[in-house]
């Protein structure tokens, strides 16, 4: 491992001087992950990329992500005042768990981090309670015998999922995960309660997202900049600025923070009021296989903020977007409505598409 060159988009030697110190220490693992976390944060806002770090410090791009937002997390429960016995044990250890409570806001990631601590909760039980306080949020009311308590919150998704469940073994580990976690007597006594009754409530199931898949190259238009009309003059085609297309959509950018991507012309899209666009990896997006990721464009009207059970949402959790499927009406103003995902057309060979004598033959 050898020290980074200098960064040429910030010459200032004492930024440099400071960016090698940081350097230093990762590669000989001075001080707590936190601190690892913040310097590599540092670092990446520095111009530096994952693969320059990974080379001169070792840690690899997936360790460096999981630790800086981890200890952005962490930075979050100090000071949404979590007690000196949680903040001391996750301080040298539990990255991988305070990972898992990112999309939550502070307070709750303050209570989950508590709850992960007092229970010695792993990173897959970090995940399941990070989303049962979540989905706990989206309510518009409390559920009948559970508090705001975050453990509540974990009690409820066991309730809600054991009333689910006809296989009693299965239902009786809900029963005591809820047991586990309730933090109000009223909420133990709503888990208790289904020990004698067996009645089966069926789960509500979610609707399909709109994933629609390129499939053609009609489907793939081609954004032209227009010049304007005659009479034009040279300087007129010269001020037209070159469009580079970026795969896979073929968004193009101009000058500033405008962009324009083509999309075709469906029935939805041509009845939506006030279509965006955000892009975004399918692994981002609700009940999708984290496993499998590709780059989707998703289609929001923004005039279509009423609520109905059987689509998916644009919604603000916290300061940032994200889209989620609304069991109930939710508390929350809503932002869009998601009305098309599309996925990118699947080229085996791009090189023979451009020759068409090719395909001929």
């Amino acid at each position: 491992m050898t020290d980074l060159p200098l960064n040429p988009q910030n010459p200032d030697a004492s930024a440099n001087n400071n960016a090698q110190e940081l350097l230093r220490k990762l590669r000989q693992k001075q001080g707590n992950w936190v601190e690892w976390g913040t310097a590599i944060a540092t670092l990446q806002k520095s111009g530096y990329n994952p693969q320059e770090i990974f080379e001169a410090t070792g840690f690899e791009p997936i360790q460096q992500n999981q630790v800086v937002v981890g200890a952005q997390v962490y930075n979050s429960i100090e000071k949404a005042g979590a007690s000196e016995a949680t903040r001391s044990h996750y301080a040298t250890r539990g990255s991988d768990v305070l990972y898992e409570l990112r999309l939550l806001s502070q307070e709750e990631r303050a209570a989950a981090a508590e709850l992960t601590f007092i229970h010695k909760i792993d990173l897959d039980g970090a995940r399941e309670v990070a989303k049962a306080i979540k989905d706990y949020s989206w309510l518009r009311n409390l559920p009948e015998g559970f508090s705001a308590h975050a453990g509540d919150a974990v009690a409820y998704q066991a309730w809600k999922l054991a009333r689910q469940n006809s296989d009693l073994a299965e239902r009786s580990r809900l029963i005591a995960k809820g047991l586990r976690f309730a933090h109000t007597d009223s909420a133990r006594k709503q888990l208790e309660q289904l020990l004698v009754d067996f009645s089966v409530v069926p789960k509500r199931p979610a609707p399909l997202l709109p994933f629609y898949r390129l499939d053609s190259e009609e489907q793939l238009p081609r954004i032209v900049p227009v010049v304007g009309k005659f009479p034009l003059t040279p300087q007129d085609l010269q001020a037209v600025p070159l469009i580079t297309a970026i795969e896979p959509f073929q968004m193009v950018k101009f000058a500033g923070e405008q962009a324009w991507v083509p999309v075709p012309g469906w029935q939805v899209l041509l009845n939506a009021e006030d279509p965006v666009v955000i892009l975004a990896n399918s692994d981002r997006l609700p009940n999708q296989a984290k496993n499998t990721k590709e780059e989707v464009l998703i289609v929001v009207d923004r005039a279509q903020r009423q609520w109905d059970a059987s689509s998916y949402f644009v919604v603000d959790h916290d300061g940032e977007l994200d889209i989620q499927w609304l069991e109930t009406e939710p508390e929350i103003s809503i932002l869009g409505k998601v009305i098309v995902i599309v996925r990118p057309k699947r080229i085996l060979d791009e090189e023979v598409t451009k020759e068409p004598w090719l395909i001929d033959e």
